[in-house]
C-alpha cells in the first residue's frame, strides 16, 4: 500500500445536548484547525467523529488521494491497518475516536455485548444500526461528570430510607429485600438490585410523574428554606428535572454512581454497564458501532425491557469507575489507557515545553492523532509534505509509520492517539 500519513477533515454531529458555540470544545477545535469554519453562536456542537463509521466517515486532505473518505482508502489499502488488526477485524478500522461536548444529560444507557448486539440488529435494525458491540472510554478534557455503574448497596438503601417518593415507586417488598440482602451474598444482592431497578424503570407513567413532581416540590421547598438536601441528592435531581421534566431517568441518580473526572482521568464503559454523561468535554474512543440501549433522559428511542434485562447489577463505589493511565517506561511523555477489550487503546501524549523535537513512534496498528493544544511542524517519509499541526488538527497514521514533530509552541503540546494494540 502507498505510504500514508495524512490530515483528516472529520464529521461534526450537532445534537441538542451539546454545548453551544465556542463554549464547546468541539467548536473550539474546529475553529482553531480551520479558520474558514464559521462557528454559529447559538448552535450546539456535540460530537467530532474521527474514523470510518458510515454516519461520519472522515475525509482525507491529501493531494495524493483526491476525494476519498478514510473508509474508502482503508478498503482499498487494508494493509495500512497492520497485519494483526487487518486479520482480526476483517480489514476494518476497529475503533471510532470522538470528542464530546456535553451540556445537558446524555441518556441513561448501556451498550450490548457482541451476541446481544447482533440479535438486536437483526430484530430492530432501525434502532440498532450495527451488529457490533460498543465498549467505550471517556477521558476528561475539562472537569467532567457522569453516572456510571450501580452504587454500593448501603448508599442505595440510604436513599430508599430518605426519599419516600423513590420507595413508593419500588414498593415495600422489593425495598425490604434489598435492605436485607447481605454483602456476603453477591448473587442475592444483584438479584435484589435487579428487582428494585426494574420496578423503578417499569413504573406506570402517571404514577412516577406524580411521585417525581412531589419529590421536586419537596426538595425545592427544602432548598428555599436553606435545608441540606444531600440526603435526597437534591442538587442533581433538580438539575436533571429542569433538563428532562417528568422523566423516569431522574430517579436513576439514586441507583447509579456520580463520577467526577478531572482532566486526564478516564471512565471505561464495558458491555452492560449503565451510564450517562452529564456535563463536560471529553475525548472518547469506542468499538466502531452506534448501538445504544436507552431508557431515560433522552428524546430518542427507549427500550426499557432490554436495558433492565442486560445490565450488570454488581454494586461498586464510584472510585472504582476511574480507569488509570499507565506512564510508558520507554517514553515518559506517553500515558496509556489500555482497556480490557481488543478494539482500541488510547495514548495521552504530553510533550513538555523543554522538548523541541519529538518522535511519535511507530506502532503496528493504524492510529488517529488529535492535537488538543500546542503547535508543531510534522514530517514523515509517509507524508506528502510537511504538515502544520495546531489545536484541532487530526492525522491518520498507517501502521509502522512514525512522525517527527518540530515544536514551535512555548507551552509544549497535548495530543491523544487512538490505536489498536493486539
Amino acid at each position: 500500500f502507498p505510504p500514508a500519513v495524512f490530515p483528516l477533515s472529520c464529521a461534526v454531529q450537532n445534537y441538542s445536548w451539546g454545548k453551544v458555540g465556542l463554549e464547546s470544545e468541539v467548536a473550539k477545535l474546529l475553529s482553531s484547525s480551520d479558520p474558514v469554519v464559521q462557528i454559529q453562536p447559538d448552535r450546539p456542537y456535540a460530537e467530532l467523529w474521527m474514523g470510518t463509521h458510515p454516519r461520519g466517515d472522515a475525509i482525507i486532505r491529501d493531494n495524493r488521494i483526491p476525494q476519498k473518505t478514510l473508509g474508502q482508502w482503508i478498503a482499498d489499502n487494508p494493509a495500512c491497518l497492520g497485519a494483526k488488526v487487518k486479520d482480526t477485524f476483517q480489514g476494518q478500522l476497529p475503533f471510532l475516536f470522538k470528542v464530546l461536548s456535553v451540556n445537558t444529560a446524555l441518556s441513561i444507557q448501556a451498550h450490548p455485548n457482541k451476541e446481544l448486539a447482533a440479535k438486536l440488529h437483526t430484530q430492530f435494525p432501525e434502532h440498532y444500526p450495527d451488529a457490533n458491540h460498543k465498549p467505550e472510554m471517556a477521558i476528561a478534557l475539562t472537569p467532567f461528570e457522569g453516572l456510571c455503574g450501580f452504587r454500593p448497596v448501603e448508599e442505595i438503601v440510604s436513599f430508599l430510607q430518605n426519599v419516600p417518593e423513590l420507595r413508593a415507586l419500588i414498593g415495600e417488598v422489593a425495598a425490604e429485600q434489598l435492605e436485607r440482602s447481605g454483602s456476603d451474598d453477591p448473587r442475592g444482592v444483584s438479584a435484589a438490585l435487579r428487582i428494585c431497578f426494574t420496578r423503578l424503570m417499569k413504573s406506570e407513567k402517571k404514577f412516577f410523574v406524580d411521585q417525581l413532581n412531589m419529590l421536586v416540590k419537596r426538595i425545592s421547598q427544602e432548598a428555599a428554606e436553606g435545608k441540606d438536601t444531600s440526603g435526597s441528592n437534591g442538587d442533581l435531581l433538580l438539575r436533571l428535572h429542569s433538563q428532562y421534566p417528568g422523566d423516569i431517568g431522574c430517579f436513576t441518580i439514586y441507583f447509579l454512581n456520580l463520577v467526577r473526572l478531572e482532566p486526564g482521568e478516564a471512565m471505561f464503559l464495558g458491555a452492560n454497564e449503565p451510564h450517562a454523561y452529564l456535563h463536560g468535554d471529553c475525548v472518547e474512543c469506542m468499538a466502531c458501532s452506534d448501538n445504544t440501549v436507552r431508557a431515560g433522559l433522552t428524546p430518542k428511542f427507549i427500550d426499557v425491557l432490554t436495558l433492565c434485562e442486560m445490565l450488570n447489577y454488581t454494586p461498586a463505589p464510584s472510585s472504582s469507575k476511574i480507569f488509570p493511565a499507565v506512564q510508558s517506561q520507554l517514553d515518559p511523555s506517553v500515558y496509556l489507557y489500555d482497556p480490557p477489550v481488543p478494539d482500541f487503546a488510547i495514548m495521552r501524549i504530553e510533550i513538555p515545553a523543554s522538548i523541541k523535537l519529538y518522535l511519535i513512534s511507530a506502532v503496528d496498528s493504524a492510529s488517529i492523532l488529535l492535537v488538543i493544544q500546542g503547535m508543531a511542524v510534522g514530517t514523515s517519509t509517509a507524508a506528502a509534505s510537511e504538515m502544520t499541526l495546531r489545536r484541532g488538527s487530526v492525522l491518520f497514521i498507517s501502521a509502522n509509520e512514525s512522525i517527527s514533530l518540530h515544536l514551535s509552541s512555548p507551552d509544549g503540546m497535548l495530543l491523544f492517539r487512538a490505536c489498536c494494540l493486539l
